[in-house]
């Protein structure tokens, strides 16, 4: 069977994010249109619309597997807003060295192994799940969409819950931000195989407690 992303989550507005940046003008492009990579150097430049357009773009998928990784409401505000701020003070030096997405994901993955080691505790899966929720409802109206997918969404999230971390981690990514396994390989600082490895008991794991 074939494995959907559960529903997205909203995150906090830009200006939380932004907020630390400094009032520089904006320089003329076309900020729908460019690619990910072409609106952190025009930020770099200046250019404060870009950083608005990347946040719109990647808010709700990042801050999604953060809390899903974390499985703290309160840890993933923290980490959520850390990776922004990252974000903002690298603007200046930042070069396409990789695509954004992987660049922006490893900084969050960074974050979470440094969070596990200070503060091992988690919440439980219904708290995250609440939290997931009151996200989604303020960044979708339709209300009984949200009823008619609740309970695949929760089986979908117990299942990710009950997988060993770096499991969990790898299988988030590809769900998440459907990436390919050299780019989880580079974010997670694990060798390919051993991502392509997770991510076949992962999925192994997942499909056998959705058909339970």
């Amino acid at each position: 069977m074939n494995i959907t992303a559960p529903w997205p989550a909203a995150a906090p507005p830009a200006s939380r994010c932004a907020g630390a940046a400094e009032g520089i003008h904006s320089a003329a492009m076309d900020i729908p249109g460019a690619d990910d990579e072409t609106l952190m150097q025009a930020y770099g430049a200046g250019n404060l619309a870009a950083f608005d357009a990347l946040y719109a773009r990647h808010r709700a998928g990042l801050y999604r597997y953060i809390l899903r990784s974390t499985r703290n409401p309160h840890q993933a505000d923290d980490i959520f807003q850390e990776t922004w701020s990252r974000v903002i003070d690298a603007r200046a030096r930042w070069q396409p060295r990789a695509r954004f997405t992987t660049w922006l994901l490893q900084i969050a993955h960074n974050l979470i192994v440094d969070a596990y080691r200070r503060q091992p505790a988690q919440a439980g899966p219904q708290e995250t799940e609440a939290a997931l929720a009151t996200l989604a409802a303020a960044e979708h109206e339709q209300p009984e969409q949200q009823l008619s997918d609740f309970q695949t969404r929760r089986r979908l999230q117990l299942a990710i819950e009950s997988l060993p971390d770096e499991q969990r981690h790898a299988i988030l990514l590809r769900l998440e931000h459907d990436l390919s396994l050299e780019d989880i390989a580079d974010i997670t600082g694990a060798p390919r195989e051993t991502v392509k490895s997770r991510l076949r008991y992962a999925t192994q794991r997942i499909r056998e407690a959705l058909n339970a």
